[in-house]
């Protein structure tokens, strides 16, 4: 299956198609690829939507292409390491890029101090959650 792409080529395409694993983009050949969600951004991203939408153009670097036909794409590695912004912003994201550009300076210990502390405060809601729905002392 010959085509024009070849690993470590950087293309434009278009996103037709995001889920909650990746986006889906339409290359200039017209074959589509996978961005897969931890592709999108040197950052955590909980949802790609919050960075693209469909129909957005996008550069997209080749990581590789299977003889089935499967095309696994990157948009991060596909930016230079100075321009990591999104080609879409909301307004609560802005503050979070502000941080995420500072956390370069913070160090690994508060990462995980951080971590630990917003884990501890899913899993006590998840607990509160699960106690309800038993009839439990949160009931």
């Amino acid at each position: 299956m010959a085509s024009e792409l070849e690993v470590g080529q950087i293309v434009e395409g278009t996103i037709s198609g995001i889920t909650h694993f990746g986006a889906f983009v339409v290359l200039p050949n017209g074959r589509t690829g996978l961005v897969h969600i931890s592709e999108v951004a040197d950052a955590y991203v909980k949802d790609i939507k919050d960075y693209y939408k469909e129909n957005d153009k996008v550069q997209v670097k080749v990581l590789s292409m299977d003889p089935k036909g499967k095309i696994a794409l990157s948009i991060r590695q596909s930016q230079p390491k100075s321009d990591q912004a999104p080609a879409r912003e909301s307004a609560p994201r802005r503050e979070h890029r502000h941080e995420r550009r500072g956390s370069q300076q913070i160090s690994f210990e508060d990462k995980v101090q951080r971590f630990m502390r917003d884990s501890e405060d899913r899993l006590g809601d998840l607990r509160r959650s699960n106690d309800a729905k038993r009839g439990g002392r949160g009931a």
